[in-house]
């Protein structure tokens, strides 16, 4: 992975972000009792979370992942003001540096999707750019990180934007690479873009 275009795409994202009122700030996101601050903050924690870190969360969170990073997320929410995290997020676009147990895509595919977080339930629009959905998805489709494996271990999912698709099961799904995206890592919020 090209960490430019992650580069590119984390600017982008701050530059968005800067568009935001106060209010649009307390709304909730597509990521379950997160609010946009609490998503921003999350978004910053990927350059800066280490390995002691995750086992410290781990052990307070009882193992559980997703507690974990909804509890790291929320106390930094709590910690700084959106335009103190649009500062974190925008200083820290060229690092390589990510998550322990990370890929620079998983990096890309936070970015990306979490940008829809943020846009959709706000009503606006953010296009991704469609190579870079592309391959999100299929990292997402092969990762056991995201359970999209098990999701659709059953379907066949296929592009309307591009000559893309995946799987060979007896259901298939249609949609924008975009909206396949988000259906993959858990959005319902675009499940009603795709076709059965």
């Amino acid at each position: 992975m090209d960490y430019s275009r992650i580069e590119a795409e984390r600017l982008d994202l701050a530059d968005f972000l800067d568009t935001l009122t106060d209010a649009d700030w307390r709304v909730t996101s597509l990521c379950p009792a997160w609010t946009v601050h609490d998503v921003v903050a999350h978004l910053t924690l990927s350059t800066r979370t280490t390995l002691s870190d995750v086992l410290r969360g781990a052990i307070r969170a009882r193992g559980n992942w997703e507690r974990m990073e909804a509890d790291a997320a929320v106390e930094r929410a709590a910690r700084f003001t959106p335009a103190e995290l649009i500062a974190q997020f925008r200083e820290t676009a060229a690092s390589t540096k990510r998550s322990p147990g990370s890929k620079p895509i998983d990096t890309l595919t936070d970015a990306l999707v979490h940008g829809q977080d943020i846009a959709i339930p706000l009503g606006r629009e953010r296009e991704m750019p469609l190579d870079l959905a592309q391959a999100a998805l299929d990292h997402v489709l092969k990762s056991p990180f995201y359970g999209a494996r098990k999701r659709f271990r059953d379907s066949r999912l296929t592009a309307t934007d591009a000559d893309w698709s995946a799987g060979a099961g007896s259901t298939e799904l249609r949609g924008p690479v975009q909206d396949l995206l988000l259906v993959a890592t858990g959005r319902e919020a675009r499940a009603g873009q795709i076709i059965k």
